[in-house]
């Protein structure tokens, strides 16, 4: 018997559905990466992937990739400056998590053109399991305008989601607008 990590769970239907639009070059952020679920996605599609968590024990399998960054940091340490800096990337992915101080940073991060693809629980979890806590849960439609003041939406639902288990969630797709050339 071997103490191997138990297999990352498959990845998000909404991110896999969405992550084709993607018409940009090829860079990707998995923020709070996890097991790295959504890295490996990115990587089997010719994405070069920074994943950014606190605890990166669990992205170990990508330290040999040459198209994969693992970035260790606690996004929620008060008055910490943005880890990524100025960086952009074609996708931002992001799910299962919500830290509300990180917005304009992580909408910052999307490049022109890009997309991000967010996906979160939503009050009403706290009935069918975790998160409770109300801090990590978000209000009605408060992803939608949260993101739609700085990129426009491509997609947005928030709903009970009956897969793999019945859960509240909010999702959406939003596209930072590509500059257009002035016209001569």
């Amino acid at each position: 018997m071997t103490n191997a990590e138990p297999p990352a769970p498959p990845p998000s239907h909404w991110i896999e559905r969405h992550l084709p639009l993607v018409n940009t070059s090829r860079t990707m952020l998995d923020l709070a990466a996890g097991r790295g679920r959504h890295v490996a996605l990115g990587l089997d599609r010719g994405y070069r992937v920074t994943a950014l968590d606190r605890d990166v024990t669990g992205l170990s399998r990508f330290a040999a990739n040459p198209d994969a960054t693992v970035v260790a940091a606690d996004l929620e340490t008060a008055d910490a400056p943005w880890v990524l800096g100025a960086r952009t990337f074609d996708v931002v992915v992001v799910t299962n998590y919500l830290w509300r101080p990180l917005f304009p940073d992580l909408l910052a991060t999307v490049a022109p053109g890009g997309l991000l693809l967010y996906e979160t629980f939503a009050l009403g979890q706290e009935a069918l399991g975790r998160p409770r806590n109300p801090d990590f849960l978000l209000h009605r439609n408060e992803l939608l305008d949260r993101v739609r003041p700085t990129l426009d939406v491509v997609a947005f639902e928030d709903l009970v989601d009956p897969e793999p288990q019945p859960a509240v969630r909010q999702r959406i797709v939003a596209r930072r607008r590509a500059p257009v050339d002035a016209p001569i």
